[in-house]
């Protein structure tokens, strides 16, 4: 019940993919503010490749972006997602796209979708 609940705070379709390892309920040092951490971690499966057994897990790479908020409450999304190294090709290293980060910015795709149409959000340029 409890995760199902989660479920429905999180971008679709995420609990396919990764593991909720913890929710931490934080405050922000300068606004005394609480926010929300959400922490998930890949499963440790690979996806198109057609000799996955080929390739081990060697580690992980974090990303956080943030979500919608729930009650007033920022959201963040603390991702680990999985690394795959060919087990005799050592250079050839394989990584699953699930994109979810909105190009050039800390959002998920759907909460930058949301501000795109108020108008709330523009994407930043590198200058």
């Amino acid at each position: 019940m409890e995760l199902l609940l989660i479920e429905a705070f999180l971008p679709e379709g995420i609990l396919k993919y990764f593991e909720l390892k913890q929710v931490k309920v934080l405050e922000d040092d300068k606004t005394n503010k609480p926010y929300y951490v959400v922490i998930l971690e890949e499963y440790n499966k690979i996806y198109g490749i057609e000799n996955h057994q080929d390739y081990e897990s060697k580690g992980f790479t974090e990303i956080t972006l943030q979500d919608f908020p729930i009650r007033g409450k920022a959201v963040f999304l603390k991702i680990r997602r999985r690394r795959w190294r060919h087990k005799i090709e050592k250079k050839q290293t394989h990584r699953n796209d699930f994109s979810m980060a909105a190009e050039g910015a800390g959002f998920t795709r759907e909460l930058s979708d949301f501000l795109k149409g108020t108008g709330r959000y523009t994407r930043r340029h590198d200058s």
